[in-house]
């Protein structure tokens, strides 16, 4: 790979497999999870997470995707969008497992949300992380940026931080039958642009 920085495109529908994928270990195995109680008979649940990417209007769409490429390769995405400045009511049946995501995503109004980012494991290392989360900023609300991530995931907490986000507050986990060495999450928050002036 050269040492050019990464090209930041749009998803296509073709890139609905690497999208599951790195949508599945960005949440370390949480959608896997809920993808096998919604699969069909004959399915598999990266099926689903796949049948999902594919789709126009689900929330792992490749239509709200962005893709990363090093040389002439896919190596990360993206998933981004504005936080709205009232949060809406978190709905009584949400499921437990996702309630403290919510939660937090509740506490960060008007930011730019990463709701997800994820880069290929043979790619990590090679900028491609700081670029996605560079990228991400054109979503920046008047609060600034924010996103969720496991108390577990040293390495990604560790790019955060460089990037200018801080742990601002966190909720503990409920796994009901995930498995995750995570005990909590944690909401960082990057300040506007304008604040760091």
């Amino acid at each position: 790979m050269s040492d050019a920085a990464p090209k930041i495109r749009p998803a296509l529908r073709d890139d609905a497999a690497l999208i599951a994928k790195l949508v599945n270990d960005a949440a370390e195995g949480m959608p896997q999870h809920f993808w096998k109680q919604l699969a069909e008979p004959g399915e598999t649940p990266l099926d689903v997470g796949l049948r999902r990417a594919r789709s126009e209007d689900a929330g792992i769409s490749y239509k709200n995707t962005w893709i990363a490429e090093a040389g002439d390769r896919a190596a990360g995405c993206l998933i981004a969008y504005s936080q709205p400045s009232t949060p809406e009511p978190i709905d009584s049946d949400v499921p437990r497992l996702i309630r403290p995501l919510l939660e937090l995503e509740a506490e960060a109004p008007d930011t730019g949300y990463v709701y997800v980012l994820s880069t290929l494991a043979e790619m990590r290392g090679k900028g491609i992380g700081t670029a996605l989360l560079g990228f991400a900023q054109r979503y920046e609300g008047s609060n600034g940026m924010s996103l969720i991530v496991s108390n577990a995931n040293v390495g990604a907490k560790r790019l955060y931080e460089r990037c200018g986000y801080r742990a601002v507050t966190s909720r503990p986990m409920f796994k009901n039958g995930w498995q995750n060495p995570g005990t909590e999450w944690i909401l960082m928050i990057k300040p506007p642009a304008e604040a760091g002036r």
